[in-house]
Parts: structure tokens; C-alpha cells; sequence
């Protein structure tokens, strides 16, 4: 067991992949709101802003999957639950998976895939997917020689804020108050 919020490393570009859709940033044994100093580029504010228009798409589409990946996954554990009743009512089931099931797996499944794709998007891009429900995202930058991340929230027309790599949103800041020498990519 890892002790409560002890970075540890992600065993596959995959699992990690989905561990930042689908994680608070952190929460648990999987933390992924560290700074990683090995990130292949840096941010500058215009760098960033020329991404908003394919960013507002992406983590859009992934908010909206997200939503609909709760539902069916409602529904299939509510149809889980009718078969259940049905067994304990010694009501015969038909042979085989519940056609019904299978559909709502197969939904599920190709939902997931989809969100993985647009994880992958923007994790070659060394952008850091924060929450989806709000559409967070945060890309490095270095800012007088230190690491900063550029944050970005969905609806907003520009990257208009930074915050520290030791804060979170709270600590976030206008760029007017960003400390000279943003680098670029």
C-alpha cells in the first residue's frame, strides 16, 4: 500500500492515460498532480492560447462522454439488479448474456476508447488533464528558471491564469502577475 499521497510512478502510458480521466488529481495511490521535470516542452502563453479553440473541443467531448459513460453505467447495474430479481423469483432467464447487457458493455467500452483517444491527444501534447467535469487543464511553463503550470478552465476564451506546481486552482493567478521569463516550447 502507498501511504496517502505519495507520487508513485504509473506502470503504463495506458493505465496512466486513463488514470487522468478518471482521477481527482490527488486523490489516492496515483497521484497526478506532480510536476514532471521531464516533460518534452514548455508553454508559453501564446503557445497555449493557439490550442484553446482544439482544447475547448476535446475536453468538451470528453465532459459529455463522461456524462453519458454515468448513465449507461447506470442503467447496466439497474439491469443487473432486475436479473437478480428475476433469478430470486426462480423466473428462468434465457441462455447466454442478456442481450441488453452486452449492448450497454459494448456502449460503455466504445465510450471509453473514445476518452482514452482524447487523453492520448493531450497527453502528447504533455497537457495535464486536471478535472473533466469543469474542463481543467494545466500546461508547463517555466517562469524565471522555475516550473509553473498555465492553467485553463473550459468556457474560458484564453489561457488567462498560472498557478505554482505546489498549488492547486485555488492558488491560481492572473498572468499579469507572472514572474518575467516565460518560456516558450
Amino acid at each position: 500500500m502507498v501511504p496517502w499521497g505519495q507520487w508513485v510512478p504509473v506502470p503504463s502510458d495506458q493505465a496512466r492515460q486513463l488514470q487522468r480521466a478518471t482521477r481527482t488529481p490527488g486523490r489516492g495511490p496515483w497521484r497526478t498532480d506532480r510536476y514532471n521535470l521531464a516533460v518534452s516542452r514548455f508553454y508559453g502563453p501564446a503557445d497555449a492560447d493557439a490550442l484553446v479553440p482544439d482544447l475547448a473541443t476535446v475536453v468538451a467531448r470528453l465532459r459529455d462522454q463522461r456524462t453519458e459513460l454515468v448513465t449507461l453505467r447506470d442503467a447496466f447495474r439497474a439491469r443487473e439488479g432486475d436479473l437478480v430479481e428475476t433469478l430470486l423469483a426462480d423466473v428462468p432467464l434465457p441462455d447466454g448474456d442478456d442481450p441488453e447487457l452486452r449492448r450497454l458493455r459494448l456502449r460503455m467500452r466504445g465510450i471509453v476508447d473514445q476518452m482514452q483517444a482524447d487523453v492520448a491527444w493531450l497527453d502528447e501534447r504533455d497537457i495535464v488533464l486536471r478535472d473533466i467535469a469543469t474542463g481543467l487543464l494545466d500546461f508547463p511553463a517555466l517562469a524565471a528558471g522555475r516550473p509553473v503550470w498555465l492553467c485553463w478552465r473550459l468556457g474560458e476564451d484564453r489561457v488567462g491564469f498560472w498557478h505554482g506546481t505546489d498549488e492547486g486552482f485555488p492558488g491560481r493567478k492572473p498572468l499579469g502577475a507572472l514572474p518575467d521569463g516565460v518560456a516558450r516550447a
